[in-house]
């Protein structure tokens, strides 16, 4: 089957509210819709392409006429591709769900056949796990312990307006490097990869080590330098670390962003993080 092929939406009905993530998602880029005032003048471009969606936070803040959305989480691109066409479905499932200990234990040793199923068990999982982490075993099993949290894991309107932002997006799993037919002259291109590096120290993270390594950071840089070479448009999130500006201080406009650190256990340390943001485009203040 195609990457692009799709089945017949389930013709829903869209409640006329603000479109807002439905996903919790570590590293999520909420935190900077604050800043892209500064950043980016509204509407300024024309295709959009976000090759680490994640919880896609920037892109439904934008809300693009037309966007091309990837990720290397096939669990996560499949999500957004059944809720982009059955959202009516994906919630009539979900109310069948319990906010329990026993229900999260049980939805999360299946292995669901239908895309339906997938897309809420996915969902659930994600609002009723600890953190919202997404973690899987060596086998490719979700892991993440229930995380006894109270608020409802369903919100039919929230993703009846998430359905509609995605109905002009083209939804991929695959590499970032994917994204590179697709670009042309002043598109926009958000990049926000796993961070390979620590924020403001010299260590490595072992796990998004295996995730996304330094040579994809390299691989990421390269991209980076074919977008301009197209006249397209640039921003991309990284760690602030000495190693990040080593591969990518291209001469584009470099800030430094703090926000807060609000991953971590119940001894984590949540304090405040600094990010590098990169981008070519000139009417940044």
């Amino acid at each position: 089957m195609s990457e692009l092929t799709t089945k017949k939406e389930s013709n829903p009905i869209i409640v006329d509210v603000p479109a807002k993530p439905f996903l919790r998602w570590a590293g999520g880029k909420k935190w900077l819709i604050k800043h892209l005032n500064k950043i980016l003048p509204k509407n300024d471009f024309k295709s959009y392409h976000e090759p680490f969606l994640g919880g896609a936070a920037i892109f439904i803040s934008l809300n693009p006429k037309k966007a091309y959305l990837s990720d290397l989480n096939r669990e996560l691109i499949d999500t957004y591709r059944t809720l982009k066409n059955r959202p009516e479905e994906i919630i009539t499932e979900l109310a069948n769900f319990d906010n329990s200990q026993t229900s999260y234990y049980k939805i999360r040793c299946e292995q669901p056949e239908s895309d339906i199923r997938q897309a809420a068990r996915f969902i659930y999982l994600n609002q009723t796990s600890y953190n919202g982490i997404y973690r899987v075993n060596l086998k490719g099993q979700y892991n993440v312990p229930f995380g006894f949290r109270k608020k409802d894991f369903l919100e039919p309107d929230v993703l009846r307006a998430v359905s509609k932002s995605l109905r002009n997006a083209d939804i991929i799993h695959g590499d970032f490097d994917l994204i590179k037919p697709n670009i042309q002259k002043r598109d926009l291109i958000f990049l926000d990869p796993p961070y390979t590096v620590s924020h403001n120290s010299n260590g490595f993270i072992k796990y998004n080590q295996k995730i996304f390594s330094l040579e994809d950071q390299y691989r990421l840089s390269t991209l980076i330098d074919h977008i301009k070479s197209k006249d397209a448009y640039y921003i991309l999130t990284n760690a602030a670390h000495h190693k990040i500006l080593d591969i990518f201080e291209k001469g584009d406009k470099r800030l430094e962003l703090t926000r807060a650190n609000l991953i971590g256990g119940i001894n984590a340390h949540r304090g405040k993080t600094s990010e590098y943001l990169f981008t070519n485009i000139k009417s940044i203040s």
